[in-house]
């Protein structure tokens, strides 16, 4: 059971760090926070759709992982914690 909890934990922060990175690739829609690390920069990468739509994929998917692993965590936690 330890083990599962370390893995998951594992998985876990390498999804929140992967996250952030994600959330900050995404190309700005005003002045936000992608314009202050030259996201408002426009580059010939930046303006695929493609590219843009594989991101949103990409980080809608490292979501759903994310989500997973603090449920199940949540769940094998509470196991854990004996009856009082």
């Amino acid at each position: 059971m330890n083990t599962l909890i370390l893995g998951l934990s594992i998985v876990l922060m390498i999804c929140s760090v992967l996250m952030v990175l994600l959330v900050l690739l995404h190309k700005g829609k005003g002045g936000g926070l992608s314009d202050l690390f030259g996201g408002g920069v426009t580059t010939s990468l930046g303006g695929s759709s493609v590219v843009e739509r594989n991101l949103d994929r990409l980080t809608i998917g490292t979501g759903i992982v994310w989500f997973a692993c603090v449920v199940a965590l949540g769940l094998l936690m509470g196991a854990e914690v004996p009856p009082q």
